[in-house]
This record gives structure tokens, sequence and C-alpha cells, in this order.
């Protein structure tokens, strides 16, 4: 964790104690043994930074499927439906179509 030291704007970093499962460990330390990684400190350190990425990919994808809900239900409240049936005849139809096309 990232800490100010001074009121001058120096930063460093506070020593951490973190406990890990001994099959974490042991990832730890084949990722250091592999030479990809100097120490566990940068093996942690990656795995905290692909976690962030992870997490705002999964709110991206969140956002995404919300707006997606938003507009289908303004859509239904407009009477804008299809009737599922038909949907599931088309899409089966495709599918053989696809299915025929690939068949040497």
């Amino acid at each position: 964790m990232w800490r100010r030291l001074s009121k001058s704007g120096i930063y460093g970093t506070l020593p951490m104690n973190v406990n890990l499962t001994p099959e974490l460990e042991k990832l730890v330390q084949q990722k250091v043994a592999s030479g990809l990684y100097n120490n566990q400190s940068e093996v942690v350190r990656e795995a905290l930074r692909l976690m962030v990425e992870q997490d705002r990919v999964r709110e991206a994808q969140l956002d995404h499927l919300r707006a997606s809900l938003t507009r289908g239900l303004a859509e239904a409240d407009r009477g804008e439906l299809l009737d599922g049936a038909a949907v599931v005849s088309e899409l089966r139809a495709l599918l053989r179509e696809r299915s025929d096309e690939a068949e040497p």
C-alpha cells in the first residue's frame, strides 16, 4: 500500500504481511523460480494489477448488460416485442443453414 511519508510528496511503501494458502505460496515460489519475476512482491503486485483489470472488464460488461436491459424494457413498454416461438424457429433454421454450409 502506498503511503505519503512527507508533505513534500515523497511516497514509499510500508511492509504488509499476507497469509497465503500452501497452494498459493507454491504458485508464487514457482513464478519467482521461473525467472519471470525477481521476487514474491512482484508476483503479488502483478496478480493485483490483473485483478484490477478483471474488475474493470467485469464492470464494463455489467454496464453493457444494464444498458441492454434498459433498452429492452423501454422497447417492451412501447410494445416492440418479438414472438418467442418465431424467434426460436428462425434461429434453428439459421443454424441448420450454417450446418449445411459447413458440411463437405
